[in-house]
């Protein structure tokens, strides 16, 4: 199966929409990290590092400064960080303390008929800061007018082309038979989707519209509003103002006043409601709840430290030693996030300062995930902590740096790039994971299948020749490399590898990692390679026009070169050679298989389910696969395509488990035969040799993925996300 973390694409999330990350950890788990060496002189010569837990740095020009977290309160949000990861990575929604009993004043809605002013006073302010994305004001919704004044949600979804006019009136007239409310009638008659029925409310009563799944949550939010309270008024905490005294929730009826009132009661703070789909207001009341930071943490997180006393503590900075810094609150936090990563098949982490907030996402199954919202007032300590694990200057923050360090939890262990890079708001670090202890896929397990799977067998069993794997970054054409490479490894050949960075570590290959700084290049590297004596080469990616020239000699001295470059197609690469400076009839003689690929999303297969797709998609598979899909059909024991059925992941799975679990390649695999290599010496364009390739029986990539829809592994949906070009 293909390995996300391993692919230099990142990752795949139990839901794609953010989550809360935090929960109970198995205490017979523990974390290690194996550091940098520390330099004791620097630590004390550096006035901004200290222990990390209160390191107080000066900002960027552009920078506010911002109190930093003493150490008690450090020390409380690692504890707890620490306690809740196990759960969290697992997903598990065991110990939830049911507060659904909670006396509470009879909920009162109030009609929607009311004037919308009154809701208005009460609850349409508009949310600001990180989250302004996910939320839509009323008279920003697609196709609304802003100067009119709605008074039905049928003449809101009727202007915003959600419902025909043959719609809107058969709506109307049953609500004149019937009694019925606009909304019940348009949920019976599914004339209109959950979120553009919620949109519509949110014109006619003038209130912002949320999309749940696309703002990160508030865990300090979420302990201001009792789960009891939340599930019993369908009302889910976002995000806590704490200098405003006040708390934006997401509620299916944000008319409902005496809702309001109460949670205002309940919490002492003042309620800004918001309209969001119902559905996802359930989810993620029983996700964030049961995945959320306890109240000690938001004790913790509430009593951030005043600048008094970082200044106090600021004043032993010299005394400290590097196994004090090592031994500091933070450890925890930095711990906690790495290990959960591990957990989650994360391939990257990124930590991002904004004004207000640090937030940390993971990239899952190539989808970045929002998992975490730490204050602001911990970044620096995180960074610190973080730059002297991977030997970096903790003082510097003008200019990126990279560096890296192992880490070890739960017996596994893995390997972590980390990039810094300044912004406005301090330094943003993303670390890639990189597993030592990872094997290395098949072939058949990446998702090559029949001809595309034997003409590549038979390219990598030529003694001498260049095959070359393209695509974007992320897109896996390392670990496809890397998969090659374990098919032909044997005692009888001397392989070498030049890479940037070393992903997996191969027994019996020689592999080398470039390093720019002190001489060693792809270019510099290959020409070293030559006097080695190898059989194979990979290089790790063709940059320019040096490392190209090298290539093709190598292999026209007889060695058989694997190498990656960035072009969105097979036949891509010809052209992308030439424009190096290769010359038509070198290429022509040394090229033996050029392949692209994406990496697509599986769906779970334990949560999935059969449709009848409709008859634009079937349309739509005809004309992609033409005589390909004849050839499925007759295989499948099917008339016609009208027998076709699709797969989709379950609506009714349970909330912990993700629409998507790995992801497996599509590929397209041209091979340069005779009469490609003739449109190579012409400098035809890469249009003309895919006409030639896909005569010859080659799919494309798009073809690839189709099938694969059709067999069950991905969905159409995913397959275009990633093949459309």
């Amino acid at each position: 199966m293909f390995d996300p973390a391993q692919s230099s694409d990142p990752i795949q999330v139990p839901q794609t929409d953010p989550i809360r990350v935090v929960t109970a950890t198995d205490p017979t788990v523990t974390s290690e990290v194996v550091e940098a060496p520390v330099d004791s002189q620097d630590i004390n010569s550096t006035s901004s590092v200290a222990n990390p837990g209160i390191a107080q740095e000066p900002p960027l020009p552009q920078q506010t400064e911002t109190n930093q977290a003493s150490p008690t309160d450090l020390s409380q949000i690692a504890d707890s960080l620490e306690k809740d990861a196990e759960s969290l990575a697992a997903n598990t929604t065991e110990g939830v303390v049911d507060e659904s009993q909670v006396v509470s004043p009879t909920s009162q809605p109030v009609d929607e008929s009311l004037d919308t002013g009154v809701a208005q006073t009460a609850t349409a302010q508009t949310s600001e800061g990180t989250h302004s994305s996910a939320i839509t004001q009323p008279q920003d919704a697609p196709g609304i007018d802003p100067d009119k004044t709605y008074s039905t949600v049928v003449e809101a979804l009727k202007d915003s082309g959600a419902i025909t006019q043959e719609e809107a009136n058969q709506v109307l007239v049953d609500n004149v038979s019937t009694g019925k409310s606009f909304i019940e009638i348009l949920e019976e008659k599914k004339y209109a989707s959950e979120e553009q029925l919620a949109l519509a409310q949110s014109v006619v009563h003038r209130i912002p519209f949320v999309k749940i799944s696309e703002y990160g949550n508030d865990p300090q939010a979420l302990t201001q509003i009792p789960e009891g309270v939340a599930k019993n008024y369908n009302m889910l905490p976002l995000s806590f103002d704490k200098e405003n005294n006040s708390l934006i929730v997401a509620m299916k009826n944000p008319l409902d006043l005496s809702a309001i009132d109460f949670a205002e009661q309940k919490s002492g703070l003042k309620i800004i409601a918001h309209y969001a789909m119902p559905s996802e207001i359930e989810r993620k009341i029983a996700e964030n709840y049961s995945q959320s930071l306890s109240s000690e943490v938001t004790a913790a997180l509430e009593q951030t430290s005043q600048v008094a006393e970082a200044k106090a503590q600021k004043k032993d900075l010299k005394g400290l030693s590097g196994e004090t810094i090592r031994q500091a609150p933070i450890t925890k936090i930095v711990q906690t996030v790495v290990a959960f990563a591990m957990k989650a098949r994360a391939s990257d982490i990124h930590i991002e300062p904004s004004e207000q907030r640090t937030r940390v996402r993971y990239r899952i199954d190539g989808i970045l995930v929002e998992k975490l919202i730490l204050p602001r007032s911990v970044h620096e300590a995180v960074v610190s902590r973080i730059k002297i694990l991977s030997g970096l200057k903790i003082d510097e923050k003008r200019v990126p740096q990279d560096g890296r360090f192992n880490f070890h939890s739960a017996g596994a262990e893995v390997d972590l790039r980390v990039s810094t890079l300044p912004t406005i708001h301090g330094e943003k670090i993303v670390m890639r994971l990189l597993k030592k202890d990872a094997s290395v896929p098949a072939l058949e397990e990446l998702g090559l299948t029949g001809v595309a799977l034997s003409r590549v067998k038979d390219a990598i069993k030529v003694p001498h020749g260049i095959v070359l794997v393209t695509g974007p970054t992320g897109s896996g054409k390392t670990t496809t490399l890397y998969s090659v490479l374990h098919t032909i490894n044997t005692p009888k050949v001397n392989i070498m590898t030049l890479e940037d960075p070393v992903e997996y570590q191969m027994a019996g290959i020689n592999q080398v990692q470039i390093n720019p700084q002190a001489g060693l290049s792809f270019a510099s590297g290959l020409r070293s390679f030559l006097r080695q004596d190898p059989n194979i080469i990979m290089v790790g990616e063709i940059r320019d026009s040096e490392t190209a020239e090298l290539a093709i000699q190598a292999s026209l001295t007889g060695h058989l070169v694997f190498s990656t470059l960035h072009t969105s197609s097979a036949a891509g690469a010809i052209p992308r050679l030439l424009d190096m400076g290769a010359e038509p009839f070198l290429l022509a003689s040394s090229m033996t298989l050029t392949m692209a690929q994406r990496v697509v999303r599986k769906i779970n297969e334990e949560y999935k389910e059969e449709y009848k797709p409709e008859p634009a998609v079937i349309a739509d598979i005809k004309k992609v696969l033409g005589a390909k899909l004849d050839d499925w059909l007759k295989k499948k024991g099917l008339k016609s395509a009208d027998e076709i059925m699709l797969y989709r992941p379950k609506k009714d799975r349970p909330q912990t488990e993700p629409e998507y679990k790995g992801r497996v390649a599509i590929f397209e695999v041209m091979p340069v035969s005779e009469p490609i290599g003739k449109l190579i010496l012409e400098r035809k364009p890469a249009t003309e040799m895919e006409k030639l390739a896909e005569a010859d029986g080659m799919l494309f990539m798009k073809q690839d993925g189709y099938m694969k829809a059709l067999e069950g592994l991905t969905t159409i949906e995913e397959v275009l996300r990633v093949a459309e070009i």
